[in-house]
C-alpha cells in the first residue's frame, strides 16, 4: 500500500513538473495590469535563454555595414524603445521616410510596420538588416559569420535551440529577437490602476475628464480600443487621416501606376519604402494594391504615447497637442480620407483634459522620460 502511494506521488510530481516545463516563458510571466495574455506562435515558444540571446542580438551593432547600427539604434530601451527622431536614421546617417514606432507592446499587433507588410515579429526582424538605408547589408551572411565565430553566441544558440554553429541561419536569429520582443510589454499605468485595479485615485480629475472625452466626444476609442478587462489601444486596422497626402496628391494616379508596374517586376518593398518618399506616402496600398488603402497607416498603440514622440508615420507632429488638434479639425482633407474622420469641435478644456489622460498611459518604467520628452 505504501509502495503504491509513493509510486502515485512520484508520478504526480513528474506530471506536475512536466506541465510546468511544457509551459512557455511567456505563460510563466506575469502580464502587467491592463494587458491581455501574450500570444506566442507554436513554432517559437519563448524561453529565458531565447530572450537572453535575442536581447544580445537586438543590441549588437556589428550586424550593420559600418558597425554603427543595431536594432536598438532606432528602438532604444532607454527611450521607451524609440529614437526620439521624426524620421529614423540608419548607416552613415542616412534618413529613411518614416518614424520609428516603439517596440513596447508590439507583440499585440496583428501585423508589423506602419503599412503592415510583415505578418509577425519574426518576419519584421529580417527586413532592416538588408535595407540599404537601415543596417545596409547585402544579405545575411555577415551576421551569420559573426555569430558562428563568437563563442558566447555559439553557446547561447546551442542552449536556446540545440543547434551547432553550422545550423545557425537567419530564421533562428529572428526567432530569438522576436522572443525578446515578446517580453517587451508594459501596462500598470495610472489608467490601468484606475480602470482595472479599482484605484479611483490613480488618475487626476483632469485625466478622468479626459478619459470621458476619449470615450465619447473625442471618438478616440473607435480606433484606440479599450476593452472590459484590458486595453491595447489599437484596432489593428489602417486609416487615412490625410497626414502627408498632399505630397502625392498632385500626381497620385501616376505614382499608383508606377507602383503597380514595379510590383509586377518584383519591387523590393522594404527597400523602396524607405528610399522613395512618394511610395512611402501610399501607406497600406503599396502592400495590397487595393485603392481603398491609399494613404492608410496602422493605428499605433497609445500606451506610453507621452514619451514616444514625435508622432504619425512621418514624425511630422511634435506634440500631443498638435495630434489632438489634427483630429479636432477632422484630419487633413483628401479624397481618400476615412469616413469616420470629421471635426470634433472640442473645447480648449476638453483638449487639455485629453492630453492629461494620454499622460496617464505612461507605465512606471518609463515615467522618468516624461520630463525629457517635453
Amino acid at each position: 500500500m505504501k509502495k503504491k502511494f509513493l509510486n502515485g506521488l512520484f508520478l504526480g510530481l513528474v506530471f506536475t513538473l512536466g506541465l510546468f516545463v511544457g509551459r512557455s516563458y511567456a505563460d510563466a510571466q506575469k502580464v502587467p495590469l491592463g494587458l491581455p495574455e501574450v500570444t506566442v506562435p507554436s513554432d517559437n515558444p519563448v524561453t529565458p535563454l531565447k530572450v537572453k540571446l535575442g536581447k544580445r542580438l537586438f543590441l549588437d551593432k556589428r550586424f550593420s555595414l559600418d558597425g554603427t547600427v543595431s536594432c536598438a539604434t532606432c528602438h532604444d530601451p532607454q527611450r521607451a524603445f524609440t529614437d526620439g527622431l521624426p524620421i529614423a536614421k540608419g548607416i552613415k546617417g542616412k534618413k529613411g521616410t518614416r518614424n520609428s514606432p516603439t517596440v513596447v507592446n508590439a507583440v499585440y499587433y496583428t501585423s508589423q510596420f506602419w503599412d503592415g507588410r510583415a505578418s509577425s515579429l519574426e518576419e519584421q526582424a529580417k527586413g532592416p538588416f538588408v535595407n540599404p538605408v537601415e543596417h545596409g547589408l547585402k544579405d545575411y551572411t555577415p551576421i551569420l559569420d559573426i555569430i558562428r565565430k563568437d563563442k558566447e553566441y555559439v553557446d547561447l544558440f546551442k542552449k536556446a535551440f540545440g543547434i551547432e554553429p553550422s545550423k545557425i541561419d537567419i530564421d533562428y536569429v529572428v526567432k530569438a529577437i522576436a522572443s525578446f520582443e515578446r517580453t517587451v510589454i508594459s501596462g500598470d499605468s495610472p489608467f490601468d490602476r484606475y480602470m482595472y485595479g479599482g484605484d479611483k485615485n490613480a488618475m487626476t480629475k483632469a485625466q478622468i475628464r479626459g478619459l470621458e472625452v476619449f470615450r465619447t466626444k473625442g471618438r478616440c476609442q473607435d480606433c484606440h480600443r479599450i476593452e472590459q478587462t484590458s486595453a491595447i489601444f489599437t484596432d489593428n486596422k489602417f486609416h487615412n487621416l490625410g497626414v502627408g497626402f498632399s505630397k502625392i496628391e498632385p500626381r497620385l494616379m501616376e505614382i499608383v501606376q508606377e507602383v503597380q508596374k514595379a510590383k509586377e517586376k518584383g519591387l523590393k518593398l522594404d527597400e523602396s519604402i524607405l528610399s522613395n518618399s512618394e511610395l512611402s506616402e501610399l501607406g497600406r496600398f503599396a502592400v495590397t494594391l487595393n485603392f481603398e488603402d491609399i494613404g492608410r497607416f496602422k493605428t499605433p498603440t497609445l500606451r506610453n504615447v507621452a514619451v514616444t514622440g514625435p508622432y504619425m508615420h512621418d514624425g511630422s507632429l511634435e506634440t500631443l497637442e498638435e495630434v489632438i488638434e489634427l483630429y479636432n479639425q477632422g484630419g487633413e482633407d483628401n479624397p481618400m480620407l476615412d469616413s469616420g474622420i470629421r471635426p470634433l469641435n472640442l473645447t480648449d478644456q476638453e483638449k487639455k483634459d485629453l492630453v492629461e489622460f494620454l499622460k496617464a498611459l505612461t507605465s512606471p518604467q518609463f515615467k522618468n522620460l516624461e520630463n525629457s520628452s517635453k
